[in-house]
């Protein structure tokens, strides 16, 4: 009971900490929405802008696995982490060195990522029938899984703009959500303000 009462002073004091700047997060939000109509501007741009940053951290990562594998050579498993970070290391490479063919195959893994979700989807909720809302997670698996086959078979057509609008919705979504948070931050703020103070 006490950690439970100290979890909920601490999560209070964390929001009370941050009430007075919820300027910030409208304007993070605003910035992020004014991103993403740019990159609704251009698609194929942001689709290879998505492609450059996803080689660059894949090769910074597999340059750091190189490094650790050779900080700890003499331990077991030396040469499986060596391997581990060259291949990752030469992944982000080839995405950088090509990155329209690097994102047809990115958005061809998007769409078979989708359908393999819905099967699992369907199956998890044929699976705890009859238990409440089983056929809800039956009915989003079968759209994620329809969603998946309408992207297969339009690819390789959707290559270069797929990533750019998961993009584009992640940041338009990411932005509203840090406005909706700032303002609900203020209306909290204006409230305790109007509140008289206690002696």
């Amino acid at each position: 009971m006490t950690d439970m009462s100290n979890s909920k002073a601490s999560l209070g004091w964390a929001i009370h900490a941050i009430t007075g700047k919820w300027g910030w997060f409208v304007a993070l939000g605003v910035g992020e929405l004014i991103l993403g109509g740019v990159a609704s501007a251009n698609l194929m741009a942001a689709t290879l802008a998505s492609v450059l940053v996803i080689g660059a951290t894949m090769a910074v990562a597999g340059i750091f696995q190189i490094v650790h594998a050779f900080s700890v050579r003499g331990l077991r498993g030396f040469l499986l982490w060596l391997l581990a970070g060259t291949v990752y290391a030469a992944a982000g490479a080839i995405i950088l060195y090509d990155p329209i063919l690097a994102s047809f195959t990115l958005s061809l893994a998007v769409c078979a990522f989708l359908v393999v979700a819905g099967v699992i989807r369907i199956w998890a909720g044929f699976h705890i029938r009859p238990a409440a809302g089983w056929r809800w997670i039956v009915a989003a698996g079968v759209l994620t899984f329809c969603v998946g086959v309408m992207l297969v078979a339009a690819w390789p057509a959707i290559g270069l703009w797929l990533l750019g609008v998961m993009l584009v919705v992640d940041l338009i979504f990411q932005g509203w959500g840090f406005i909706a948070f700032g303002i609900a931050l203020k209306s909290r703020a204006s409230r305790h303000s109007s509140q008289p103070a206690t002696v």
